[in-house]
Parts: C-alpha cells; structure tokens; sequence
C-alpha cells in the first residue's frame, strides 16, 4: 500500500494534465468535519450475502469483473451484482472453482441476463478463467481460504492477490516510474469489510492502509467537487465523449491524482476531527455521491483494471 501511496503521489507533482487543487480539499474536509459521510456497503441491496464461505466467493467474482461498464450505454455495476447475486441464489456452485474455468462468454451473459456481448467480454471470461484455475491450485478451490491466509491484513491480501492472479496487477509506467494501484485487488478486502462489518471474513486489523479505488466516477465526483482540475485539452477531450488509452498520461494521473487527493482530505478531516477517517469510507460516500449525478461526464477508457 505505500507504493500506492509513494507512486500516486509522484504523478501529484509531475502531472501534465490534472492538478490537486488544495483549497477544494479544504473546503470539501470543512463541510464534512461536522457530518463524516457514512454510507452502508451495500445501501442498494444488489448483493449477496449469507455471512459465510460463499459471500467470499461471491465477492471474489463479483471484483474479477468489475471494470468497464461501456461503452454500452445501458450497462451498469447493479447489472453485475444483481446478476451474480441471482447466479448463486439459483445455484449455490454456479462460482465453483471448476466452473468458473469453463466459464463462456454466453453463459456470462446468461449470468448477468444481458441480450449481447459485454465490453471486453473475451477479457472478463479469460480472467475468470485465470481465478478459478488458480484457486483449485493454491487455495482448494476456495475463496474463503485465500481471505483466511492474509492473517486479517487487508494488505497482505492485496499483496497475495496481485501474486496469485495476474488479472489484478494493476500497475503502469509514467514518465519512466512504476505506478501502483492495485484497484480491484484493494477493492476485494474493502467489499469483504464492507460486507462482513469488519467481523469474520471481514476483519482487518489494518483496513486504514487502504486507498480509494481509482476509477470513473471518482476523479469526476473530485472535479465537481473542485478537488480536481483539469487543463482545456482534458476537458474538451472529457466533454466529447473521446476514449483516454490506458496508460497514457491523461488517465494515469487522473487515477494517481484522485488516489492522492483523498489521502489528503483523509488527513485534513482527521487532524479537524481528531477522530480517524478510512480511505474506504470516503470511496463508498464519493462514489454514491456519482452514481447519484446521472449528468456527470467521466473519462472513457478500456480497461480491465476498472
């Protein structure tokens, strides 16, 4: 997680393109000393949960596809959720290890009862594939057991993820330095604490080395909120709808600098309250805060890291 921290950082104060803008921090950390935003986990009831073994394996899934919601206007994450969460309420060994290596791109989209092919579907099914095969060698086929080996460290987790399954090594080169953000890998142990309220599969003693995670709607919730600022050219390029290739400058240090910024309200907040603000917690409220503002523009990039 430090190199999360280290790296994003980096790009803060070598960015071409977006700047952190320190007074909105201090504005946005002013209005919410009084009232820390709290969001529930899952304040949509889109997900499974049964408090057990396969909620894990649920979440596990559930963050080995999570990225990439166009450019198919009509699909959305609560496609996802509900979709997997109907999955399993219909079969409880739809997620076997087994079958998620046979997994097709039809039957997905059976799964996600969704009439034409999903974006990057060869990519989402080939990493379905590579986290079934990879569970029945490492961890007898089970989520759970990978959770349970992170000895409640949601950083060794992270760490244990991004070993095992290369899907989830989400990393990049800028101006010649490594960057780190490990997104879907981060936002595993965060839905396991979410879900589980920070008990059973969900416990982790060090769930404040978490970063938010780095996506969409997060630098454009940022920007609105004047935290973000982007030169003309982003924005034009924002405002057209125009894709952002990953990896280039533009979208790494729109994802590097979004990861910083809220670091930094995390710090402002905390030194005004005297009292500790999660990373975590301040993702789940930015991004409710998003996903309620259907005329924010955000970036379009194809990616499976988000």
């Amino acid at each position: 997680m430090e190199e999360v921290r280290s790296s994003t950082a980096w790009v803060s104060t070598h960015s071409s393109h977006v700047t952190v803008d320190f007074s909105g921090i201090e504005k946005v950390a002013e209005t919410m000393k009084n009232t820390l935003p709290k969001v529930e986990w899952d304040f949509e009831g889109i997900h499974y949960f049964d408090n057990g073994p396969l909620t894990v394996q649920y979440l596990l899934v559930l963050d080995t596809l999570n990225f990439c919601f166009w450019p198919d206007e009509d699909l959305s994450y609560d496609h996802l959720a509900s979709g997997l969460k109907a999955t399993l309420e219909s079969d409880k060994t739809a997620f076997d290890a087994d079958r998620l290596q046979k997994c097709t791109g039809p039957q997905l989209r059976k799964m996600l009862n969704w009439p034409r092919a999903l974006p990057l579907e060869d990519e989402r099914v080939r990493l379905l594939h590579e986290v079934g095969l990879e569970l029945e060698r490492s961890f007898e086929g089970k989520a759970y057991k990978l959770v349970e080996s992170c000895d409640k460290s949601a950083a060794k987790l992270v760490a244990l993820i991004a070993c095992h399954f290369p899907g989830f090594r989400d990393h990049t080169v800028y101006k010649g330095h490594q960057i780190f953000f490990y997104k879907r890998a981060q936002i595993f142990a965060a839905d396991l604490w979410g879900a589980f309220k920070g008990q059973g599969y969900g416990d982790f003693e060090d769930i404040s080395s978490i970063t938010i995670f780095a996506d969409y709607i997060v630098p454009a919730v940022l920007q609105q909120l004047g935290v973000l600022r982007y030169s003309l050219s982003l924005v034009s390029i924002i405002k057209k709808n125009t894709e952002i290739i990953s990896g280039s400058e533009e979208e790494v240090e729109l994802r590097a600098c979004s990861v910083y910024a809220v670091e930094k309200m995390k710090e402002l907040i905390s030194e005004k309250t005297g009292k500790q603000v999660l990373s975590v917690e301040l993702d789940l409220w930015l991004w409710a805060f998003g996903i309620q503002c259907p005329s924010l523009q955000h970036h379009r990039t194809l990616s499976i890291y988000y």
